[in-house]
């Protein structure tokens, strides 16, 4: 019975990661092997190839990019879902990741499209 209970679990879980859509600006993601992110709630930072940062659907300047990810991180161990154009510039994509490791963030998830 407890077999048949966590398979179940297991199931509605993953099937439910699978429905869950990121926010954010369309960008072509780099493709690569990744497991799938196991966070509740992901925050999610949307960075563009014409150099512009979102979180979840606010466009943020990158000078106030770590005030208005703070208080939209919850928990113990904050993380963030980082969704970088693969045309993105390194030093912007490097720059909103040490803006929201200021603001509290733990942990950081790279979304990438998963190679056929």
């Amino acid at each position: 019975m407890i077999d048949v209970m966590f398979f179940l679990l297991a199931t509605f879980m993953l099937a439910s990661l699978s429905m869950h859509h990121l926010h954010g600006l369309p960008v072509t993601l780099p493709r690569g092997h990744a497991e799938v992110a196991r966070t509740e709630t992901p925050l999610t930072m949307t960075i563009t190839r014409d150099a512009r940062v979102q979180v979840e659907d606010v466009t943020v300047p990158l000078d106030r990019l770590a005030s208005e990810l703070r208080p939209r991180l919850v928990g113990d161990d904050p993380s963030l879902v980082v969704r970088a154009d693969e045309a993105a510039p390194h030093g912007l994509v490097t720059r909103a990741m040490l803006a929201a490791r200021a603001a509290g963030v733990e942990h950081f998830l790279v979304a990438v499209d998963h190679a056929p």
